[in-house]
């Protein structure tokens, strides 16, 4: 940390340089400019509205009404400018002026209510849209079909480009797991999979892909970012938003969330909360087909598996924004995420062969956890427009605690045995950014950046293992420890001319990283790397937008990847980390082209990646049973992959829009994989068969979501998804597809809405698989997605959708990577 600060006294010393070497002008700036600026139908004033103004086109001097709507502009230089008042969800208001050498005073002003934005508005809030900007795609959550669900798992597989294992929880993007996950732009230190599971859907806002980010992000992410945005209001007066939702198939599951804020004056406090109670069911089958001719093998071996899980879990966020002048800004929130769940699964092993005893294992679970998140936020604005400094701290503690009861019945050898597993994180990221734009065309960014993460896992257990000897014995007691330390400093500057616009930047990194298993050095690892990145953009017309971009990224192994506990085992399978794996880096290319229609939008992408080191899982023959299983993740060669999107907003008719999305993408793997292939009766270590195994995986996925509108407060819905075949080293996933329908009402002009969706109407999404390494096998997992899903929300409120102008890092705009 003490880096940090050396390098932030730099950094204010090269700023306060920068400051105090400004030419002086304000001598010769005699005269003044004072208003006031109110509401046209509600005769109330407009505070935070920016006031601006110009010659020539360019900003000579700006600044935001008070709290009253006043407004003063000093040391004008007299002379002929050209005024202006914006402010979001009014129409903008411009007036030529002359300025003298006394105070000129244009009284009262009225804005008037921009009636076109504010309906776009209104259609953000009841139907979700898909926004092509120029470094990522924005799915404005809406209440209708596409994002009707319990939780953000439930709703991620109905977004472009993005899937979810129903089975492991694993969130992919562009048919990749290493994609970083963001919650109102910070990341999160809860595991990704139970993360989607613990925020409801109905506090989520919008949810933002960054498929190239710009070096101003954190590198980490082959797929790039995915930001998921929270409610949060800022209206004048009193506003909040409630929400209901029931689903259910073979249980029920209950969701519920609000929202509420009260901006007055200097202060903005608001508070949320979100939760997701319900039973979840799902269950499979794998069979296994061995070589008959063998003695310790059986023919069609059949596993059976049935899971039950009873999970709680609780989200709050409260916050306040103190707004000291027009300049300076504190804002403080936390947000707060309690889980609880119990599981229970059930394993049964059923063998073809008569003369072989059937064996069954039973598992029951109790996982809690908590994980608290702090965020300080200070930020400062300079005289000229969009010229600030903003310093951010954010610190997040996860505690998680889980025991765990394995039992065997009928044949197996295996002693019961039970794990307790306590796991603590912590995590702390301090920033420095400033950016200035140095012209109209052209803006600079710099920033600082210190990250420590550091995760404690005590296990112990009552079971037994195998030692090296083949010898069953207590299964030791193991603390592991992994941290890092990361120093990074980044840079962006880019130019805006009249159709063309370009970013370069680049990102240092200092990293270290160390893992300790019973307080014994395991595994450490330093290196330094630079991040580069580019974006060069076309407008040849209004309707037409060409961007091609370019960005080296870093895949840092996860805790699950790299914890050598046993995460978890079946009679087959044992799933362990491994510690020694290094990080993956990818270097990406992407192009897109936006096209607007006169009744919406399509996009066409096309992207190549170069990975280095690839990280993957693959599965060994346990060395100590061989009709075992290991499941681990090693690196991998070198590979590369490379894919299309097209993604489209259409209104064919009035009554009727479409959201839909192709994507696919082909990737060449490459690994080392086992096989075990007996030749005789007598099954050895000498069976195990090692090759070098190469998959070229194409997959196709399409989602396509309809909405119709039968009258002014009745919409239907059609959703259909289907996702393609994917080949994998050890097995191939068969094809799945869905259809949804459902219904959306709305009432108290428009502040209700009642839907009601039907999901999986045809009962046909499930996960098949056909798998060759290490043993021939296929399987079959099912769970809840045929349910009936109800919901109810309400918004109410004071304030007229007047947002007061938000700082960047808040409002996670952050568009364009740094162009204008």
């Amino acid at each position: 940390m003490k880096h940090f600060i050396l390098l932030c006294t730099a950094f204010f010393s090269f700023l306060t340089y920068s400051q105090n070497s400004t030419p002086n002008n304000e001598l010769a700036k005699t005269g003044s400019v004072t208003g006031i600026v109110i509401d046209q139908s509600l005769q109330q004033p407009i505070p935070y509205a920016t006031v601006v103004l110009k010659q020539n086109g360019e900003n000579i001097v700006g600044g935001i009404t008070a709290d009253n709507g006043s407004f003063e502009l000093t040391k004008i230089e007299e002379g002929t400018y050209t005024f202006e008042i914006q402010f979001i969800g009014y129409q903008t208001y411009s007036k030529e002026i002359s300025v003298t050498g006394n105070k000129t005073n244009l009284g009262t002003i009225t804005l008037v209510e921009n009636v076109t934005e504010l309906e776009g508005v209104d259609v953000v809030a009841e139907r979700s849209t898909i926004e092509q900007k120029i470094d990522r795609k924005v799915i404005n959550v809406g209440k209708d079909l596409t994002t009707q669900g319990a939780t953000a798992s439930d709703i991620m597989n109905n977004i472009p480009s993005v899937n979810v294992d129903q089975q492991t929880g694993q969130l992919s993007m562009r048919g990749n797991s290493n994609v970083r996950v963001m919650v109102d732009g910070k990341l999160s230190n809860v595991p990704v999979a139970q993360l989607l599971k613990q925020i409801p859907s109905t506090s989520i806002k919008k949810i933002e892909l960054i498929t190239n980010p710009s070096a101003k992000y954190n590198p980490e992410g082959m797929s790039g970012i995915i930001n998921i945005v929270l409610y949060k209001d800022a209206n004048i007066g009193f506003n909040g938003n409630i929400n209901l939702g029931l689903a259910y198939q073979d249980e029920a599951k209950f969701n519920s969330s609000g929202d509420l804020n009260y901006r007055n004056g200097k202060f903005n406090v608001y508070g949320s909360y979100g939760n997701n109670i319900g039973k979840y069911v799902n269950d499979g089958v794998v069979e296994r087909m061995d070589d008959e001719n063998t003695t310790d093998f059986n023919e069609n071996q059949f596993q059976y598996f049935s899971f039950l899980n009873n999970n709680k879990s609780h989200l709050y966020k409260a916050g306040i924004d103190f707004y000291l002048n027009e300049k300076n800004t504190i804002s403080v929130f936390t947000n707060q995420n309690i889980f609880d769940g119990k599981g229970r699964g059930d394993t049964q092993i059923v063998n073809m062969d008569p003369s072989v005893d059937n064996s069954r294992q039973v598992f029951t679970n109790e996982n809690s956890n908590h994980n608290e998140q702090y965020n300080f936020d200070y930020k400062r604005d300079f005289e000229k427009e969009g010229h600030n400094i903003e310093f951010e701290i954010d610190y997040n503690n996860f505690k998680d605690e889980e025991d765990a009861d394995f039992n065997y019945i009928g044949a197996s050898t295996q002693p019961d045995y039970q794990d307790f597993v306590d796991t603590r994180r912590q995590q702390t990221i301090a920033n420095l950014d400033y950016v200035n734009p140095l012209s109209e065309k052209s803006k600079l960014e710099l920033g600082l950046e210190y990250r420590t993460f550091e995760t404690d896992v005590d296990y112990s257990s009552t079971g037994f293992t195998f030692n090296s000897g083949g010898v069953l014995i207590p299964t030791p007691d193991t603390d592991f420890i992994y941290g890092m330390d990361i120093y990074s400093a980044y840079t962006t500057f880019g130019q805006n001319f009249e159709k063309w616009s370009y970013q370069v930047g680049a990102r240092f990194e200092d990293v270290s990283v160390k893992a300790d298993t019973n307080s014994v050095r395991s595994f450490t690892d330093d290196y330094k790397q630079i991040y580069p990145s580019a974006f060069v953009t076309y407008n040849p017309s209004e309707k037409n937008q060409f961007q091609v971009s370019f960005s080296r990224r870093v895949d840092r192994p996860g805790l699950g990847q790299v914890n050598p506990i046993r995460e978890w085992s079946t009679p087959q399978i044992s799933s362990y980390g491994n510690d020694e794996l290094l990080p993956q880096f990818t270097n990406s290319y992407e192009t897109n082209y936006t096209r607007r229609l006169e009744h919406g939008s399509i996009t066409f992408g096309v992207y190549y990646r170069s990975i280095e080191d690839e990280i993957n899982q693959v599965l060994y023959v346990d060395r100590l049973d061989l009709t075992k299983q290991i499941l681990t993740y090693d690196n991998f060669d070198n590979t590369n992959a490379y894919g299309f999107e097209i993604s489209t907003n259409y209104k064919p008719l009035d009554w009727w829009s479409i959201n839909g999305s192709i994507d696919m993408y082909a990737q060449k793997q490459r690994g080392l994989t086992e096989q075990l292939i007996p030749d005789d009766n007598d099954v050895t270590v000498d069976d195990i068969i090692t090759e070098e195994v190469e998959v070229n995986n194409v997959a196709f996925n399409a989602r396509l979501n309809n909405n119709f509108t039968v009258t002014k407060n009745l919409t239907l819905s059609l959703f259909g998804y289907y996702r393609g075949k994917n080949k994998g080293l050890q097995m191939d996933a068969k094809p799945m597809y869905f259809v949804n329908t459902g219904a959306r009402y709305s009432f108290a002009g428009g502040k209700g809405t009642f839907s009601l969706n039907f999901n999986d109407i045809f009962n046909t999404m499930q996960f098949s698989f056909e798998g060759q390494r290490p043993y021939e096998q296929n399987g079959t997992f099912n769970w809840e997605s045929r349910t009936i899903f109800a919901g109810l929300s309400y918004r109410f409120g004071s304030g007229k959708n007047r947002k007061v102008q938000r700082k960047q890092r808040d409002s996670n705009t952050k568009e364009g990577g740094g162009i204008m």
